[in-house]
């Protein structure tokens, strides 16, 4: 086994300009290649124009298939120290090949979001239901928490999420560790080059648009915000950003309305710089919002609700407000777009929330030594897990048979 490899197993070849998703897959890909480690990325996905080039980075890129024996050949050629997955359902495709193959292997876990939450709080607000009321213990639930248990450890970027893993589904918290984005820190001199209140104009909103939240607060924009907002800021216009913006999106386009729809763009941060407000009327997800860290980098104030903000800020104050009724949400908008106090003040609260709670200086080193320690440890680690022992026993058995019993159906197609 070589001790500083790494595989990185993924859903889909990363997308930065596409996704926060994307994003943070880099940053560990950047993380682990400081550290000296040797990075394999692996995805059964295809390429799109848009993923990102990881060969330019150092990184060993391996097309692979589902339910294919030669991923196993590749495995034990390669021979990684640490196996990261990215998001449960890599897991359960791949999981059980990687304990036969490599059972020596750290099997790391990135949920980029507790995926059960963010679904049960979409079913929550189509059904109209209290979100505090929502019904975690759904069979996605079951199966996301089933990748955690089998893993060594699961990384997670939402404090909340950590705390609702620990007391809702009683997950031994030395199976989970808490590792946001890894932002670089705002320096004097960054703060110094953001565009002044006076140079930038209207409102923003970004997101990819294969995103279902996204989706969503678009349509909460355009039909509950935007009427009344562009009445109390008649000059101010609503610029739409993000990436897979389809017809449905597209539509919604009306320079009469001063709504406009621009798509896909080539650098989130600098598109959300030109202008003096970023409107998240979000209404259901999971996770860290990465807009809004995004907005945070350029100094850009933002109007959000508490599912948007969650576990962003801590006990610090938010970079602008936070309201879920939208009459609140609205007066809030054209205040802060046309009171330069309290724009200026607002962005001072997001400098300090995205250095005291994001700056990667505060969180790399550690979850490094936190790495390498659970690797000397790891016989005792797993012997302490023993519902991850079982899971692995039956649960990747079941998947492992199914999985042989696709790719033998395959090999008898061909012949």
């Amino acid at each position: 086994m070589n001790s500083k490899r790494i595989l990185i197993i993924g859903l889909v070849w990363p997308e930065p300009t596409s996704s926060a998703a994307g994003t943070r897959i880099i940053q560990l890909i950047n993380l682990f290649l400081s550290e000296g480690y040797e990075v394999f990325f692996a995805s059964a996905a295809s390429k799109g124009d848009f993923s990102f080039n990881l060969k330019d980075l150092g990184v060993v890129e391996q097309e692979i298939k589902l339910n294919d024996q030669r991923f196993n050949h590749f495995l034990k050629e390669i021979n990684p120290a640490i196996v990261l997955f990215d998001r449960f359902m890599i897991e359960e495709q791949y999981g059980w090949r990687v304990q036969q193959e490599c059972p020596d292997a750290l099997k790391l876990l990135d949920t980029e979001d507790l995926h059960c939450l963010r679904d049960a709080r979409q079913q929550a607000v189509k059904t109209g239901n209290s979100i505090a009321s929502v019904d975690l213990f759904t069979n996605l639930a079951k199966r996301e928490i089933a990748a955690i248990l089998r893993c060594d450890l699961s990384l997670l970027i939402s404090e909340i999420e950590m705390k609702i893993l620990e007391t809702k589904f009683k997950v031994d918290p030395a199976l989970i560790y808490y590792l946001p984005f890894l932002e670089e820190e705002l320096t004097e001199k960054a703060v110094q080059d953001w565009k002044p209140f006076e140079e930038r104009e209207g409102y923003v909103f970004i997101g990819n648009f294969l995103h279902e939240p996204n989706w969503h607060t678009l349509q909460i924009l355009k039909t509950k915000i935007w009427p009344t907002l562009r009445k109390k800021t008649p000059t101010a216009i609503l610029h739409i950003y993000g990436a897979y913006a389809a017809q449905k999106v597209m539509q919604l386009h009306n320079e009469k309305e001063k709504f406009l729809i621009h798509g896909r763009v080539k650098d989130a941060r600098e598109a959300i710089s030109r202008h003096r407000v970023l409107l998240a009327p979000i209404q259901f997800g999971a996770g860290v919002k990465g807009k809004l860290i995004d907005a945070m980098q350029v100094g850009t104030p933002s109007i959000t609700t508490v599912v948007g903000a969650e576990a962003m800020r801590g006990d610090l104050d938010w970079n602008g407000a936070i309201a879920d009724d939208m009459d609140l949400f609205i007066d809030y908008a054209a205040n802060l777009y046309q009171n330069r106090d309290w724009w200026l003040m607002s962005q001072q609260k997001g400098i300090r929330i995205l250095n005291e709670r994001y700056g990667k200086s505060l969180f790399e080193l550690s979850f490094i030594d936190y790495i390498k320690a659970l690797t000397l440890n790891l016989r005792v680690h797993r012997h302490q897990n023993f519902f991850g022992q079982l899971l692995q026993y039956h649960t990747a058995n079941s998947t492992k048979y199914m999985s042989l019993w696709i790719e033998e159906k395959n090999k008898n197609k061909l012949t």
